[in-house]
């Protein structure tokens, strides 16, 4: 009798015990001692441990796994998709224009723009059988050739290479080689001032080949053309008036093929580094139909 009294006792007394058997003390059958359930030692109820309650495990709160807090998967946190940094939705560089570009394209940043080193850098640009017209340049290609030069015959190859910069760099053009002032009427020129990542450049150009074209471009030659260009991007910088500031200089160098790009880049490494300065040197290789720039 007594037996069956302490059974009784005891079966009634079970609902009133706490449900779960972990060691925490918060009742809710796991051991992290929190009060979610979840296992994972935050108080969020979604089990990845980032302390969030989005049931990802970035910490961001965002819903995504990229970890930006945008809401995208770019990782960038710009909110537009891509991986590009910025919030213009495009993803890539080079943007669609005259011309096929391969090699560096989309390399300045602060890498550059940080330091007060030299840099060169070699890409090129394929015209294929499609005739020029001015109309398949950028806008800022356009205006180039539309206000033209202070002097010669240079226009087409300066409006190429600040399409190149526009498609692989995003440049933005200020003002052309006929706005730009200085302090000394005697200065060197650039030929146009262009905005790139914020920060005005100075951008001069010159052309790399030999004529008749069907003959190699000389290393020495070549040395002297750079040694040249390379002065007078130092001697505008040092002129330029305070309306029209740049932080940095940029020799683009267009070429008429393979071994004149190697011939500058070679070149280009043997002089002084007076002369190379600061100045980012960057050449392009032109294929296919190119005949307008030379």
């Amino acid at each position: 009798m007594k037996a069956r009294a302490l059974f009784l006792l005891v079966l009634f007394a079970l609902p009133f015990m706490a449900c779960d058997d972990e060691p925490s003390g918060d009742g809710d059958a796991d051991t992290d001692a929190d009060t979610d359930a979840d296992g994972d030692g935050d108080g969020d109820g979604d089990g990845d441990g980032d302390g969030d309650i989005d049931a990802d495990a970035d910490g961001d709160g965002d819903a995504d796994s990229d970890g930006d807090g945008d809401g995208d998967v770019d990782t960038d946190a710009d909110g537009d998709g891509d991986v590009d940094g910025d919030a213009d939705g495009d993803g890539d560089v080079p943007l669609d224009g005259f011309g096929d570009i391969a090699g560096s394209c989309g390399v300045l940043d602060d890498e550059e723009w940080g330091s007060s080193s030299p840099f060169f850098f070699r890409s090129s640009v394929d015209f294929g059988t499609t005739a020029f017209d001015s109309a398949l340049l950028s806008p800022g290609g356009q205006e180039i050739l539309e206000e033209g030069t202070a002097g010669g015959s240079s226009g087409n190859s300066e409006a190429i290479a600040y399409d190149l910069l526009y498609r692989c760099e995003l440049a933005e053009l200020l003002l052309t080689e006929t706005e730009v002032e200085y302090t000394d009427p005697e200065s060197s020129l650039t030929d146009f001032l262009s905005s790139i990542d914020g920060r005005n450049i100075a951008v001069s150009v010159t052309r790399a080949f030999h004529y008749p074209p069907s003959e190699p471009c000389v290393e020495a030659d070549i040395a002297d053309l750079l040694q040249g260009k390379l002065e007078d991007v130092l001697d505008a910088a040092s002129h330029a008036a305070p309306a029209n500031p740049w932080e940095r200089s940029i020799l683009f160098v267009v070429a008429y093929n393979s071994q004149c790009a190697d011939a500058v880049e070679a070149a280009w490494s043997g002089l002084d580094a007076a002369t190379r300065a600061d100045t980012i040197v960057m050449t392009a290789v032109t294929e296919g139909d190119d005949e307008f720039i030379y």
